[in-house]
């Protein structure tokens, strides 16, 4: 294993997964308590929008990351996780489905109260980045 493919695996979240909303698999990022309850503090009430990038990285040996990056137009807030395609690929083809994005902290009540849902405006982009997860996820003949 390289040191590069280490470091990967070590720096991936831990709490990403789906869960059923309204009978749709939705895909959740789960977010430490306090940094969740802060970044609600600060746009509870307001008007934005969540700029949600998918930066897809790939070895050619069919390991695959993807660094999901959200930039909040109000709170000066900017997430970033990285998350592991091979073994997370459910939360990216509900994330394709669903056009939905929730976090959550480890308190919440999924489906019921304390989940922040993101819509993704540009549903296409989604299914675009699983066809190249797809593709990434089978080893290349190098």
């Amino acid at each position: 294993m390289s040191d590069e493919l280490k470091r990967f695996l070590d720096q991936a979240h831990q709490g990403i997964g789906t869960f059923d909303f309204d009978g749709k698999e939705t895909p959740c990022i789960e977010i430490d308590e306090k940094k969740y309850d802060e970044m609600l503090s600060k746009v509870a009430g307001q008007h934005l929008s969540i700029n949600t990038d998918l930066n897809i990285l790939q070895d050619g040996l069919g390991n695959v990351f993807v660094e999901v990056t959200l930039t909040f137009s109000v709170g000066n807030i900017v997430e970033r996780f990285l998350v592991n395609a091979k073994t997370h690929l459910d939360f990216f083809k509900a994330l394709a489905q669903t056009s939905m994005l929730a976090l959550s902290s480890p308190k919440s009540n999924y489906g019921k109260d304390n989940v922040f849902m993101i819509q993704l405006p540009r549903p296409e982009k989604a299914q675009d980045a699983l066809d190249i997860i797809n593709d990434a996820l089978i080893p290349k003949n190098l």
